[in-house]
């Protein structure tokens, strides 16, 4: 009888959410200034929606099957299959409690689609998620769902709270320093960690970067080390937070991209799941109350209050709204784990395949860092354009999803055919990013294509601008305008600092072959023994 309960009342809340939509969808197409006038016109002499090329109900459910054509296929073959089999743009029909959605691989599209994305652009997925904090946690959330399960005018008035605090660099810098012992600390870890004699570390190594990651991400989130790769590695609660985030991409991927049964019947699997969610919340929701208990307990003592540009995110988030700091806060330990361990490893492949690059970014690192235990300054990371571009380019090579998402604020003309406003459009660049019609030399670990041209590489013959890509927007790692990635400078900076102090003392190799590097489980994750060899710098 519970489960019915709520069962119905969720269906009740998406019908409500569906309205919402709707009406803010409307209130985009009279407010947004992206709203193509001439689109008449090119609306006329687009041809109707009805003619993309489209899976009909009975083949879709059909092929999808395990035993179909592209059931057992991961959803970044899929989607580039679907290409191949159908064309760059394909309609797949409303089933299962799913909407009629466009998918392209035109990257003109792409850029049609975020101009008419209004001003509360709806980026749909994470139902289950919703589900969890809307109604299964509802007491927890009270209203407060984050940034990743709401729309509409909730949506931006969390945004708008967040990003002065989150997206301001002096902000972030603010962590340098602590970031900085994080990755000094995980430097003893290699050297501790790898054989004596062939200098590789194990091929647990994963969850070496994964404490590393979540160790780095609380000293932003939290304002705290917790010791998790050197004095605390018995951490109860660490150990759990990875098993839990690995059950997370596992079964969130069933949930968002199979069938959706659980709308309808609410399965074993989709309880595990929200179970996985309530493990995290509990966790997550234990740290970041300590931190505010530890914050509240400084203010009684009467200490002179530190100035704006000393204050922690998470004290400027308290000042704004508690459960806003406390969701936020959870959110980014949640997410910045996985996300920034595969994009690491990302960038180790490259440089280790790709020695002169290595050498090149280290040669850069040495301007900053003139010894192998150099402190890194305020203004350290503020000229490191080779460091950024080997960053820029692992990302291409190696993405971390398989594009964007968006529902049409404003009707909207996609390769020649009418999309209605409303529509969800997915926008797939994880093939676009190594073809040779986008990328000169796609194929290639070529990190110059990010820098800006200067003198010297023109007198050589060089010019980066030959090697970018034929649209800004094929590639879009941490997302597009409004609902870009909240947590981007926290990430950048956690990269930079890592990947400068691992090659200040490190020649990093790896012996291996590549083939299937990564594997998909809502996000890219590694799915080889990741056995690097450190070899240490003599100078």
């Amino acid at each position: 009888m519970i489960k019915y309960r709520q069962t119905t009342r969720y269906i009740n809340f998406l019908s409500r959410q569906r309205a919402q939509q709707l009406r803010f969808t409307s209130t985009n197409v009279q407010n947004s200034p992206s709203e193509n006038k001439a689109l008449p016109t090119e609306w006329q002499n687009a041809k109707p929606f009805e003619e993309i090329p489209s899976m009909g109900d009975k083949s879709m459910m059909k092929d999808m099957l395990p035993w179909g054509k592209y059931g057992r296929m991961e959803l970044p073959k899929l989607l580039v299959t679907l290409k191949q089999d159908m064309g760059p743009i394909v309609r797949a029909p409303a089933f299962m409690g799913r909407p009629t959605s466009v998918i392209t691989h035109n990257p003109n599209d792409f850029e049609i689609v975020f101009r008419n994305e209004g001003i509360w652009p709806i980026r749909p997925g994470g139902d289950a998620q919703t589900y969890h904090r809307t109604v299964h946690r509802k007491d927890f959330f009270e209203g407060v769902t984050g940034l990743v399960a709401v729309h509409g005018e909730k949506w931006g008035s969390f945004r708008s709270a967040v990003n002065p605090v989150l997206l301001q660099p002096k902000n972030v810098r603010v962590y340098l320093h602590k970031m900085a012992q994080v990755n000094d600390e995980f430097i003893k870890r290699i050297r501790q960690i790898r054989d004596p004699e062939t200098l590789e570390v194990p091929a647990t190594f994963q969850e070496e970067m994964n404490r590393w990651t979540l160790e780095s991400v609380s000293v932003v989130a939290l304002d705290k080390q917790l010791g998790l790769i050197t004095t605390n590695r018995d951490n109860p609660d660490l150990k759990k937070m990875i098993s839990l985030l690995n059950d997370f991409f596992e079964l969130g991927l069933k949930l968002q991209v199979g069938i959706p049964i659980w709308k309808y019947f609410k399965t074993p699997k989709f309880w595990k799941f929200m179970k996985v969610l309530d493990g995290l919340l509990e966790i997550g929701n234990k740290y970041v109350n300590e931190a505010i208990e530890r914050l509240d307990a400084e203010k009684k003592m009467d200490l002179p209050e530190k100035p704006e540009n000393e204050k922690s995110v998470l004290e400027k988030l308290i000042k704004i709204d508690r459960k806003i700091a406390t969701v936020m806060a959870i959110d980014l330990i949640l997410a910045g784990v996985d996300t920034t361990s595969t994009t690491f490893t990302a960038l180790l492949l490259c440089l280790a395949k790709h020695p002169e690059k290595q050498e090149k970014l280290r040669e850069e690192i040495r301007q900053i860092l003139p010894h192998k235990d150099s402190q890194f300054e305020p203004n350290s990371l503020n000229n490191i354009p080779y460091t950024r571009a080997c960053i820029k380019e692992a990302l291409r090579m190696y993405p971390l999803t398989v594009g964007n998402t968006r529902i049409l604020a404003n009707d909207a003309v996609l390769s020649g055919y009418q999309v209605p406003k409303g529509t969800q459009v997915t926008m797939v660049s994880t093939a676009l990013l190594q073809e040779d019609e986008h990328y000169t030399k796609a194929k290639e670990y070529l990190p110059e294509r990010w820098l800006r041209p200067n003198k010297a590489a023109e007198e050589a013959g060089e010019c980066p601008h030959a090697l970018k890509a034929s649209s800004p927007f094929i590639y879009l790692p941490f997302g597009f305008g409004p609902r870009s990635c909240a947590g981007r400078r926290i990430v950048e900076m956690e990269l930079e600092l890592g990947i400068a102090r691992l090659v200040r003392n490190f020649h990093i190799e790896y012996n291996y072959p590549t083939d299937n590097a990564f594997k998909f489980k809502l996000i890219n994750i590694p799915n080889i023994p990741l056995t690097f060899k450190f070899t240490d710098v003599e100078n």
